[in-house]
């Protein structure tokens, strides 16, 4: 069993990728996305930095706002995140559903 946090993470991550493989038994697959959600959430960190310290938009060469590519990260991040925690299944109770329920549509006729 592997106890050592990967390389490149931060401490808190790294603290928390060494809890989660205390608290669970995780066969080699599971480590490498444990790893990988664990990159992930750094990149969240990091993106969130960066968005804190310079704000969510920036000008363009012709002075029109843009969107800085933190924000993108920061997003995509996140659902790589979350999704590899949902694959790992680290939940000690099965939910009640496997997915959140789909979206209905409230039109009529539908």
């Amino acid at each position: 069993m592997q106890t050592n946090a990967p390389n490149g993470l931060t401490e808190e991550t790294a603290a928390w990728w060494r809890q989660v493989n205390r608290e669970f038994l995780l066969e080699p697959h599971h480590l490498k996305l444990l790893t990988l959600a664990a990159q992930a959430l750094d990149r969240v960190i990091e993106a969130r930095q960066t968005l804190s310290e310079q704000g969510l938009t920036y000008l363009d060469r012709f002075g029109a706002p843009r969107a800085r590519p933190e924000a993108a990260i920061e997003r995509d991040a996140r659902l790589a995140f979350a999704r590899l925690l949902r694959e790992l299944d680290l939940d000690c109770t099965a939910p009640e559903t496997a997915r959140p329920p789909a979206i209905r549509s409230n039109r009529s006729g539908d």
